[in-house]
């Protein structure tokens, strides 16, 4: 009997991920997108890799991603994740170094003054609490990208998806600009467009609409051997939510502000002029925070938050009959993890993540 081939609608990095996951089980898969792959949610030139976070199960989770990464970056000969470690600063470091040591498999640790100083020349004189994940790093998005795309080879096809159609026979129809075509089962991974091919078949995914903005600075002098991400939660320097990661050769550092701009279910922006505001905040904290970068930005990319109500770091799948819908937000460091339990989900294999809605998969303190 042949393997039956499942579809794949969307192809960022979660997508991508799912696909090759797939292929490593010898099943046919098919992967559509209008677009170019990686170059929505999942695009720029980085993105954190952390251990760190409020619920215990993500830090598991993130465990298993860091250990696939590595095993791609093998296979697919390309570095994945660099190693220079993620910093966090701020309040909720004491909470999440916690729930690193409960864990017990990462390798984290609290930070002085004088040791922060050192890792992060970059950052101003900073006196509160800290800590350094020395597995963390900065994922290399565009290369990762690159090599699971050219991995899959002509199974990622650029066609526009219209509707996913759970059959009676338990087999799905996928409706796309190319023609409609019956598979075994779908798993729907699009962005921001998930939600609504999600509420064609009468699944609701609680997803918040956004949009955001990144930017990239460059480094003061030559190019640090060694440049952490950053986390900065504390306030200390105007803001409570930034992140920043090394893009490669760490002559450019990416940062942006977890502020984001509402939109509607349709898209709409609730105000245009938001984005440009956060641009102008995001310069006046590295003239503050980061006197080692020159504040003036070489660069910007502004794209989709789709975040559920539990928390940043939420995620979940809603099945429809043989279809899959994932929603959820700061995703990349978690694609190759989430690919295998997809993948598992879609052959009928039990998955490793609690993906149930009712879960609360990376639900924030409090």
């Amino acid at each position: 009997m042949a393997t039956p081939e499942i579809a794949v609608v969307g192809a960022g990095i979660v997508g991508l991920s799912v696909a090759f996951a797939l292929r490593e089980r010898g099943v046919a898969v098919r992967v559509l997108d209008p677009g170019t792959p990686g170059n929505a949610q999942s695009g720029g030139a980085s993105r954190i890799f952390r251990h760190a976070h409020d619920d215990p199960r993500m830090v598991a989770a993130a465990r298993a991603s860091r250990l696939l990464w590595r095993e791609w970056g093998d296979r697919l000969g390309i570095e994945t994740v660099s190693g220079d470690g993620a910093v966090a600063i701020g309040d909720a470091v004491p909470r999440r170094l916690a729930v690193l040591r409960d864990d017990g498999g990462v390798p984290a640790r609290a930070l002085d003054p004088g040791e922060l100083a050192a890792l992060l020349p970059a950052l101003a004189a900073y006196e509160g609490p800290a800590m350094i994940d020395e597995a963390g790093g900065s994922i290399r998005t565009e290369a990762a990208v690159a090599a699971l795309v050219a991995a899959l080879g002509d199974a990622v096809v650029a066609d526009e998806v219209l509707a996913v159609r759970p059959r009676d026979d338990g087999r799905v129809e996928v409706v796309a600009g190319g023609g409609r075509r019956t598979y075994a089962g779908a798993v729907v991974c699009a962005g921001r467009g998930t939600a609504p091919l999600a509420r064609a078949v009468g699944v609701e995914p609680p997803v918040a609409l956004a949009a955001h903005i990144r930017m990239t600075f460059p480094v003061r002098g030559p190019a640090p051997d060694r440049l952490p991400c950053l986390q900065d939660s504390s306030g200390a320097f105007g803001e409570t939510g930034v992140y920043a990661a090394a893009l490669p050769g760490n002559g450019l550092y990416g940062l942006g502000i977890a502020e984001t701009v509402a939109a509607g279910a349709d898209g709409a922006l609730a105000d245009a002029a938001g984005l440009e505001a956060l641009a102008a905040r995001t310069c006046a904290y590295v003239a503050r925070a980061l006197p080692g970068l020159d504040p003036e930005p070489t660069g910007a990319r502004a794209c989709w938050v789709t975040e559920l109500p539990w928390g940043p770091d939420g995620v979940a799948v809603w099945p429809a009959g043989g279809a899959l819908f994932l929603a959820g937000h700061n995703l990349f460091k978690q694609a190759p993890g989430l690919g295998v339990a997809l993948a598992d989900m879609a052959t009928g294999a039990t998955p490793s993540l609690d993906l149930r809605p009712a879960a609360r998969l990376g639900a924030a303190a409090g």
